[in-house]
């Protein structure tokens, strides 16, 4: 008994317990970060949740394939809301085998690499699933104000969509017309050329092809989108009854772009564009408001109708639409109501603007002729003339309670838009893309809201880093060495 109080026995008891302390702390350690590893849980504190996915974004990400995601910065302390979002999928996806993978490139350091996996633009996404591929640049994330400032950010909608849209089966393939003259995409000629929009629409994973209906005389089945470019010669009798069945029975998607010189009826497509509610008028248009003309004198179009195809130049404020020489186009006023057809104005001139009908003798007049112009109903003011019209069938079978998506149209009043020397402009991109996505049913369906922009700088005067500084080496240590000397001196007491 006497052993048992020895000073030597209490010092190897204590020694046993610090030591079974520290196995059990090493034990609780172990357990704990198991337990983290195979059942991760997370909570987010931020007031607008800037560390979470939506569930809607959640139940989309069990893929088949994996996507890895590039991100071309060349600044580590840039786009911290990307990088944020970016660290979220992978998180999201760590026990799902990891299916999406993100890599941060610098096209300048690692140009090999960069050249291999065809990436030559800084600052964008590009993503990569098989031989599928979707790029996105930075400011396709962000939702800018009328000063091009960053008011909002996109980029978990804008990501989402990209991500379904490059994992998917099926890619959507557009044939772009020819034996009519029109500009080919396998061309690279500045004004004639379209090899700029083929690549940048293969860069979103679309597949990109030409259809000749002269010898082809059927539009094929995995047509997904018809693209005409300034057509120049007639379509014949046989050539229209294809395109009719293609947009009615087949509910097909055509974006169809007329310069003027050609009517619709010298083109033989104004029976068609009447069955979808589309006026074609073969005229000019002329403005000589000095704020709607650039130096090339090239119209400026700055009216737009909320609508999917016009979204992105609405929300982009500032943006304008560069067309050469462009005849206006309208809804025809004496359509049938009821029949599921929508027409649209999508975009008008200024109200100085006007339609010259005598263009092809010379006589352009220096001012405008009120009896050119037509009223588009939902713009404000009316008095303009379009240039954009979309169309949109959709019937009810059987009266049944839904409806079933039938054939779209887009019909652009000029025929260059999308030309090599036009398409830098960001309007017309960016115009031609929402035509595009809401021709082949790409427009975004997600509901996932946008979230604010939140950040804050600490700024500190020398004097106050300086007393900082003596704080944290000397202040800091100091208390710490003071409350240590209370303990120990309390103990001995």
């Amino acid at each position: 008994m006497a052993e048992l109080d020895s000073f030597r026995t209490t010092r190897w008891l204590r020694t046993l317990h610090l030591a079974l302390q520290s196995v059990l702390l090493l034990t609780f350690l172990a357990g704990l970060n198991y337990v983290a590893r195979d059942h991760p849980w997370r909570t987010d504190l931020t007031r607008h949740r800037s560390y979470s996915l939506s569930p809607e974004t959640l139940s989309f990400l069990h893929l088949e394939r994996p996507v890895d995601i590039y991100a071309t910065f060349t600044d580590t302390t840039e786009n911290p809301e990307v990088r944020g979002l970016l660290r979220e999928y992978e998180t999201a996806t760590e026990l799902d085998r990891g299916k999406i993978r993100v890599t941060y490139l610098d096209v300048y350091q690692d140009r090999r690499k960069a050249e291999d996996l065809g990436i030559a633009t800084p600052n964008a996404l590009v993503l990569v699933c098989g031989d599928r591929r979707h790029a996105l640049l930075v400011d396709e994330l962000y939702h800018l104000n009328k000063k091009k400032e960053r008011e909002s950010f996109d980029g978990e909608q804008v990501l989402t969509s990209a991500i379904l849209d490059v994992s998917s089966p099926d890619r959507k393939k557009i044939y772009f017309l020819a034996g009519h003259g029109e500009l080919s995409p396998d061309q690279v000629d500045a004004k004639t050329g379209l090899s700029a929009v083929r690549d940048q629409l293969r860069a979103r994973n679309f597949e990109v092809d030409q259809l000749d209906l002269t010898v082809a005389r059927k539009i094929p089945a995995d047509a997904s989108l018809l693209v005409d470019v300034a057509p120049q010669t007639r379509f014949t009798a046989a050539e229209q009854e294809v395109l009719r069945q293609y947009l009615t029975a087949n509910a097909g998607r055509l974006i169809l772009f007329l310069a003027p010189g050609l009517s619709a009826i010298r083109l033989g497509v104004d029976d068609l564009l009447l069955d979808w509610g589309v006026l074609v008028d073969d005229d000019l248009v002329c403005d000589t408001g000095p704020e709607n003309l650039t130096e090339d004198n090239d119209l400026l179009i700055r009216a737009f109708q909320p609508h999917p195809v016009t979204q992105s130049l609405i929300e982009g404020s500032g943006l304008a639409l560069r067309f050469g020489p462009t005849r206006s186009v309208r809804p025809d006023p004496g359509r049938s109501s009821g029949n599921g057809l929508t027409t649209v104005a999508l975009a008008a001139t200024s109200t100085t603007a006007w339609g010259e009908t005598g263009f092809r003798l010379g006589r352009v007049p220096l001012r405008r002729n009120p009896g050119n112009i037509h009223p588009l109903p939902g713009m404000s003011p009316p008095d303009r003339l379009g240039v954009v019209v979309a169309s949109e069938r959709v019937g009810v079978r059987d009266k049944l309670p839904f409806s079933v998506r039938g054939g779209r149209i887009v019909v652009f009043g000029t025929g260059d838009l999308i030309a090599n020397t036009r398409l830098p402009v960001a309007g017309n991109w960016n115009v031609f893309l929402g035509a595009v996505n809401w021709s082949v049913d790409r427009e975004s369906q997600l509901n996932i809201p946008s979230r604010p922009i939140q950040r804050f700088q600490l700024s500190l005067s020398a004097d106050s880093l300086l007393n900082l500084r003596y704080t944290l080496l000397l202040a800091l240590p100091a208390g710490a060495a003071l409350l240590g000397l209370l303990v120990y001196w309390t103990r001995r007491s």
